[in-house]
Formats: structure tokens, C-alpha cells, sequence
């Protein structure tokens, strides 16, 4: 079972999936995870708070579905890991669903909060720094500069096609394939430089 803590997160990541970070009302929150609002408070201090966990909680809960591995199962070829990773945040289940329209709104929000943005930042740089890595282990002679741009346009673009597959402006099997196609020439890209 889940801890308490845990679970407001994943209410928390609920309602701003469903209502964005404007819409969040800590009355709402209370109620999506069944308790009162003094107990939202004590966990969280403030709204700036809830923001701010909620942003750390879907940041670990996308690397946990990303990196999983059944233990059993054969080891993956560096290349493999790369694609797996990165494809995994184009899969159809709420979870999905729920973590990436939680970030798009972070992200949509953070134009407007300073402080908001600060998090983002680092989350977004974490990010960006795994696809790095993951990246060199495919191409390890490859520059870090070389690594870090070729990470930073592959996330971009991912978050950009997770977005029109969540509004429906793009099917997810063909996100999947543009991802594919666009792991195939950063790699090509990191080989020529």
C-alpha cells in the first residue's frame, strides 16, 4: 500500500491533469485524495508546495516506468536502452497519460511562476543529463557538448509529440515512429561530429 504521502502526489498529479495548475484548488485536492485539508497543509506547507513535490513526484515516477526492467529479461544493447527509455513516454496508460498532461501544465504554468520555473529547470536538466548519458553509452566517443544538444532536442521533441498525442492532433503510433526517426538521426548526427 502506498504511503500517505504518496498517495496525495498522485492526486495531486490527478487534479493537475485534469485542471491544470490555475484550477488546482487545495479544497479539490483534499477531496480527490480523501482527507481534509489541514492534512494537504501539513504535508505540504503551501500551494507553492504542492507544486513543487508534485513536479518531483511525476519527474521519479516517469523514471520508474522509463527504466524498469524485468530482472529476467535478456540485457538491452545501449541503442536499445535509448529507445526503450525515450518510447516509454509514449505508451497509452493513465499513468502516462496522467504524468505527461501533469508536466505539460507544470511547464505551461511555469511561464508565469519564477519559482515554478527554478524546478522545472532542474527536472528538465536531470532529464536531459540522462538522455546524455544514455546517448554516450551508444556513442562514447562522442563530445559532451555533442551529447547534452543532441539530448536536448531529442526531449524537446518528445515533450512536443507527447503533447499533440495527448490532444489527439497526432496518433501515438506515429509519435512513436517520428521518435524513432529522430533517435536514428541524432545518432547519425553524433557519428559525424
Amino acid at each position: 500500500m502506498a504511503s500517505r504521502s504518496t498517495q496525495l502526489l498522485e492526486a495531486a498529479a490527478r487534479v493537475i491533469a485534469r485542471r491544470g495548475v490555475r484550477g488546482l484548488r487545495v479544497e479539490e485536492l483534499a477531496a480527490e485524495a480523501g482527507v481534509s485539508t489541514a492534512l494537504i497543509y501539513y504535508h505540504f506547507k503551501d500551494r507553492a508546495g504542492i507544486l513543487r513535490k508534485t513536479l518531483e513526484f511525476i519527474s521519479d515516477r516517469a523514471e520508474r516506468y522509463t527504466t524498469h526492467r524485468d530482472p529476467d529479461a535478456e540485457p538491452l544493447s545501449p541503442r536499445e536502452e535509448l529507445e526503450q527509455t525515450l518510447l516509454l513516454e509514449l505508451q497509452d496508460s493513465t499513468e502516462v497519460r496522467e504524468n505527461s498532461t501533469a508536466w505539460g501544465e507544470l511547464r505551461a504554468s511555469a511561464v508565469f511562476d519564477e519559482v515554478l520555473r527554478e524546478d522545472l529547470l532542474r527536472a528538465t536538466r536531470v532529464w536531459v543529463q540522462e538522455v546524455a548519458a544514455l546517448l554516450g553509452q551508444v556513442r562514447p566517443m562522442a563530445s559532451a557538448a555533442a551529447l547534452e544538444s543532441a539530448a536536448e532536442r531529442l526531449t524537446a521533441l518528445l515533450e512536443g509529440l507527447s503533447m499533440r498525442w495527448l490532444s489527439g492532433t497526432l496518433q501515438i503510433a506515429h509519435a512513436r515512429t517520428l521518435m524513432g526517426e529522430a533517435i536514428d538521426a541524432e545518432i547519425d548526427r553524433l557519428d559525424r561530429s
